[in-house]
């Protein structure tokens, strides 16, 4: 929780010192353009992609298959689309890195190393109904 606390202050910090930083390299104008830009090309591609994503995961619950793989997949692609609507180059790298498919996999591996370790402590209670 410490470090969840520490990043939602630093990374802000980095974003408006960058952000400053562009406007006086570029100029406020194209440092803008820039912002509106990523968030636009990234609302573009986490739409499509994330449509792709459900009609995969559609798919296979009608052929009867667990989609978990593909709702890592649908994770990642949402949290990649909203970081690429946040302003600031920070939340725009990583939010590219989230929507490239071949860069996903390992953040996917992480989060399953991450849901394993949850698990192995007892830290996590799955309800099945």
């Amino acid at each position: 929780m410490k470090v969840f606390l520490f990043l939602f202050i630093l990374i802000p910090a980095l974003e408006i010192t960058m952000l400053i930083g562009s406007s006086q390299w570029i100029g406020l104008w194209p440092t803008f353009c820039v912002i509106m830009l990523t968030s636009i090309i990234g609302a573009y591609i986490a739409k499509r992609q994330g449509l792709a994503v459900w009609r995969d995961i559609q798919y296979r619950f009608s052929r009867g298959e667990l989609p978990g793989d593909v709702v890592l997949d649908a994770i990642c692609i949402f949290a990649g689309g909203i970081l690429l609507m946040i302003p600031g180059y920070i939340t725009d790298c990583v939010g590219i890195i989230l929507l490239i498919p071949a860069a996903r996999k390992p953040v996917k591996y992480m989060i399953i190393k991450w849901m394993e370790r949850k698990i192995s402590r007892n830290n996590t209670i799955i309800v099945q109904k």
